[in-house]
């Protein structure tokens, strides 16, 4: 870390701060912030130290996947074992106990995400990955034990993880091209959704969609190219919903389905290498430079009321690809300043009620590209420290996150003082043209949550955030770019 310098700010600086700077942002709400560590937590061996991890760096509210093959009996027999499904003990929680054990004692929300991979004897082709639909009255009854032994212990419920994508549920598309998975979702959706009230939950939180990026509103072109192998691409998002809402593509109805009941639409918002305001191509697509077709997309579907108005954005898994990913991965460096500005803006649509973390250390990286249905093993570099557990930028800028944006007459900075969850005071460094040291910029003052704002006409090249706990620990984020 550089040396602390002394230097005062000229007094016009000094002016410009008092007018403009201390004032904590601005954004319409505040937001829940998931981290999920799936890999260290459910590892026994590795748990303690994550929750450690997790601690230092201002975590409070946890994403959990429940992996239904992992718990239930004889989850790779053919043939569907004797036992009481919606009986709790009939399961194996061992590994999911402890973690929302802790997170409880540390007064932790916590989102728990039901998924596949299933057991063998649930799926229709009895088949590895075991993911291809999956029997609805299995799952209603697994989701009945589910609710009844973590009740209200967990605090909101997601129905599956990236129902659009083929790793996580099969069929994606019929034979014909047009999607299949969305149908299958809803059926199970429903299923879990009563599996829930019949466990003792008569109003349960929970969050329908946890939906992929990208994908296809039909692979029907691409049958004489690809054969087979079409039909494992992902479902485009907005194509998704609304097949799984019975909309045709001006979201009228379709036949006489029910508003399904929900409170809130999750979705997986990754984005490619390039920074978040990045517009990917495809008017179905979602990643977090274009929110705002989900928030249509939702409000259309509530306009022929196929799932409840208003409903609020939750960005349940999120992630920026690092090297060594040579695919899709930025330098590290980047990645601290990319995950800042997609939390900014997230923050600041006042539609999104969570976002996310993922992951606590990437994935071993190695073997191919591409998806794991597809035989990809290169796996997720959006952790905070590499796989060997030496942290990366990102591990001391998420505590702190820092946004700097070029104005026209000067710079808007913004960040969070995400360990403090209350009020307080930070030091804002920063490095000026010409110059090998950081200066102190000044000090910011935060809203309730730990959010401010900052307008400087200080030429700089780098800037970085510096903040010391009541408990004495300092955190001081890693130099940051102008955006």
């Amino acid at each position: 870390m550089p040396k602390r310098s002394q230097l005062l700010l000229p007094f016009l600086l000094a002016a410009v701060f008092a007018l403009a700077g201390a004032a904590p942002a601005g954004a319409s709400h505040g937001q829940a912030v998931y981290f999920e560590a799936s890999t260290s937590l459910l590892n026994p061996s590795t748990r303690a130290k994550a929750f450690e991890q997790m601690r230092h760096l201002g975590v409070r509210a946890l994403r959990v996947e429940l992996y239904w093959g992992r718990v239930a009996p004889a989850p790779t027999s053919a043939t569907r074992p004797s036992f009481q499904a919606t009986n709790p003990g009939s399961y194996d929680w061992s590994l999911y106990d402890p973690i929302v054990a802790e997170a409880r004692k540390l007064g932790w929300q916590i989102l728990l995400t039901v998924t596949s991979p299933v057991p063998r004897w649930a799926t229709s082709n009895l088949k590895a990955p075991y993911v291809t639909r999956p029997d609805s009255q299995d799952f209603r009854e697994f989701m009945t034990a589910v609710a009844r032994h973590f009740g209200s212990q967990v605090g909101t419920y997601a129905i599956w993880s990236e129902p659009n994508h083929p790793a996580f549920l099969q069929p994606q598309f019929n034979s014909n091209g047009s999607p299949a998975s969305p149908r299958i979702y809803r059926g199970l959706y429903q299923a879990g959704y009563l599996g829930l009230q019949q466990g003792g939950l008569a109003h349960p939180r929970v969050l329908f969609g946890e939906t992929a990026p990208t994908g296809y509103d039909s692979v029907r072109s691409l049958l004489r190219i690809e054969h087979s192998k079409a039909l494992m691409h992902d479902v485009a998002p907005l194509a998704f919903l609304r097949e799984a809402l019975c909309l045709n593509s001006r979201y009228r109805k379709v036949g006489s389905c029910s508003e399904l009941p929900m409170s809130g639409y999750a979705h997986h918002a990754y984005t490619i290498a390039a920074a978040p305001s990045y517009k990917t191509p495809g008017a179905d697509n979602v990643t977090v430079g274009v929110l705002s077709r989900l928030s249509s997309a939702l409000n259309k579907a509530a306009n022929v009321h196929a799932l409840p108005s208003r409903l609020p954005i939750y960005l349940t898994e999120f992630g920026v690809q690092s090297l060594p990913n040579k695919q899709l991965g930025v330098p590290v460096s980047v990645q601290a300043e990319y995950d800042a500005m997609a939390e900014k803006i997230a923050y600041e649509n006042g539609r999104v009620a969570a976002f996310s973390q993922y992951l606590l250390a990437d994935d071993p990286i190695g073997g191919s590209p591409g998806a794991s249905v597809n035989g990809g093993t290169v796996g997720f570099q959006t952790g905070v420290e590499y796989a060997s557990g030496k942290p990366k930028p990102l591990y001391y800028a998420w505590p702190v996150p820092l946004v700097v944006a070029k104005r026209r007459h000067g710079y808007s900075l913004w960040g969070l003082v995400r360990p403090a969850g209350k009020a307080t005071t930070a030091t804002v460094l920063v490095r000026r043209r010409g110059s090998s040291r950081y200066t102190t910029l000044g000090t910011v003052h935060t809203n309730s949550a730990g959010y401010w704002s900052l307008s400087s006409r200080a030429k700089g090249t780098l800037w970085r955030v510096r903040w010391v706990s009541p408990e004495g620990v300092r955190y001081e984020g890693p130099p940051i770019h102008a955006h």
